[in-house]
Parts: structure tokens; sequence; C-alpha cells
């Protein structure tokens, strides 16, 4: 059916990894995607009023064939797809995601005036759902609280000082980032939803969809359809397979409509942040590899290969 690929590239940790915690139940997975499965049910019209294109789609809804896989249009990766195996390369990703998308900033704002306000814009809130920001942030925060938690301990992996990455991501543009594809109109076997890709964020989380069909590649270039257990997260791509189809029966039998909804959240580091290799891994090598660039503008940078804004 449809599919949501994603890859990792050297702005991610190799963390395809289901994580539990207590603080996150069921329910309140739940609770989000009945709320933004209603929320993309809405029609066209509606969802567009929420669309705020002239600072490249950052806040607001993003309607479907907007974003473009980054991979299309990368030499590197297209490289690295051509010496995967057969069974291991992705679905079509040259063409535009036929997924929407929702984007809801979280964190904390910056106490100071940012290079970078159009990273930073204020909440949409959608006419039809007054407690929206509430109800975003409740889930958002759930998931943000559990990937700051994973970055202290990713730091002390590194063997890194704690606080290495949450000093960094403080004050940052973190977007609660659910995606919602019309299994009505997407619904056949082999249909990409979101193609093959690599994150521009420094982590990406996910809560269990209700449907299957994510697929994640690993640094050696194996593909496989990534599982989340109930009460679990994933940390770190959605291509339709048949037990997608099994689902969507579940879910017509509920009288609900037919939106897969990845919960997803980008978690960031802040706009006006260099980023650079840390000191305990600047060698000659890694300095002339990644010279140092403002996070915004990277982010501004990746943001034209995605198709959200102009380069």
């Amino acid at each position: 059916m449809a599919i949501e690929s994603k890859t990792h590239d050297h702005h991610h940790h190799d963390n395809n990894r289901s994580n539990r915690n207590n603080q996150v139940s069921e329910q309140n997975n739940t609770d989000f995607l009945d709320l933004m499965e209603d929320y993309f049910d809405q029609p066209t019209e509606t969802k567009l009023n929420d669309a705020r294109p002239e600072i490249g789609f950052q806040v607001g809804s993003t309607p479907d064939n907007t974003e473009l896989p980054r991979c299309g249009r990368d030499d590197e990766c297209l490289a690295a797809v051509a010496d995967m195996a057969p069974e291991d390369q992705p679905g079509q990703f040259d063409t535009p995601d036929p997924k929407w998308r929702f984007f809801h900033r979280m964190g904390e704002v910056p106490p100071y005036e940012t290079k970078f306000p159009a990273l930073n814009a204020a909440p949409v809130v959608p006419a039809a759902f007054p407690n929206w920001v509430n109800d975003m942030d409740k889930w958002g925060n759930l998931l943000l609280t559990s990937v700051d938690t994973l970055s202290e301990m990713v730091a002390v992996g590194f063997g890194l000082p704690k606080d290495t990455f949450t000093k960094l991501t403080k004050y940052a543009p973190h977007l609660l980032a659910p995606t919602g594809s019309d299994l009505s109109l997407y619904g056949k076997v082999g249909t990409v939803l979101a193609g093959f890709h690599a994150d521009l964020n420094f982590l990406t989380i996910h809560g269990k969809s209700r449907f299957p069909g994510l697929h994640i590649w690993t640094r050696a270039g194996k593909k496989m359809l990534a599982s989340v257990a109930d009460g679990c997260l994933l940390v770190q791509a959605v291509l339709i397979v048949e037990s997608t189809l099994k689902a969507i029966e579940r879910q017509q039998a509920k009288n609900r409509p037919l939106w897969r909804i990845s919960s997803t959240l980008f978690y960031h580091v802040a706009s006006d942040n260099e980023l650079a290799p840390l000191e305990k891994f600047a060698t000659p090598e890694n300095v002339k590899q990644f010279p140092p660039i403002l996070t915004g503008t990277q982010v501004q940078k990746e943001l034209g290969f995605l198709n959200l804004a102009s380069e």
C-alpha cells in the first residue's frame, strides 16, 4: 500500500529503537491519532486555510503533492541507492509525496531575537478545533520529554557531558509534524506515501501508527519494515504493504476516517546555534568535511531540497 521511507545521514545517530516511556500511555497516542484523523478528514479548502507557503510551510498545513523527497535531487543519496541490493532499494522517490502534513511549533520560544523568524513562527490554530494548541501540546510535550531524555543518554553513550545536546536544542523550533495520508485515495499496495529521504533535524521521534508501512534503512543500506510496540516510541521511513489493507478494514469497521496518521516530532538544534564537530570529534578530517554553519542556515538550505522554500 503506502510507504514512508527514511534513511539516516551524517546529521543523525543510528537510533532505530523503540523506547518505552512510562509517562506516555497508549491512550495518549490514541487521542492524538483521533484528533489528527478528524483534522485531515476535513475538506481540502478548509485545510488550505491553515497553510503558510510564504514561510515555507514551517507552521500549519502542507498540502499533498507538495513535499519532494530530498534524495531524488541529491547525488550522494542517488549513488547510495544505486549501490543497494535490488531487494533493499526504495520505491519511487523522485515525485512529490501524496501525504498532507501539519507543523506545530513546540518547545520554549527563544528569549532573544532570532536571525531566523520564519523557522520560529507562531502556531496555526484550525478554526474547527478550539482546543488545538492544548491538545497538540499535550502529545507533543510527551514526545519532546522522551527525546530530551534520549539525547542525554546518547551524550553519555558518546562519553560526553549529559547536557551536551540538550544545551544545543534549548529554544529550538521543534516541530510536532504529523502526516496524513488519505488511504481511500492512495490505498493501493506499493503506493509511496512519503518517499525515501533523510530528515534534516537532529532526532526524529514517532508514536505508533494505526497503519503499518514504515520502512527504515540501516547505514549499510539494508531495508527493514519498522514495528512499534504498543506503549512504545520509535526514534530514528512508510510504504503501503499487505498488512496495511487489514488495518484499513479495521478502521472501516469502526466507521473512522481512512487517513494514515504518522505521529512525528522533529527535534531540532536551536536556529542560532552553530553546527560543527564537537570538540571530542573535531579531527582535521571532520572539520574539513563539516565546516561550521548556523543551524537555521542549514535548515533553510534543506528546505530547498524539500521543495518547501526556494534555495
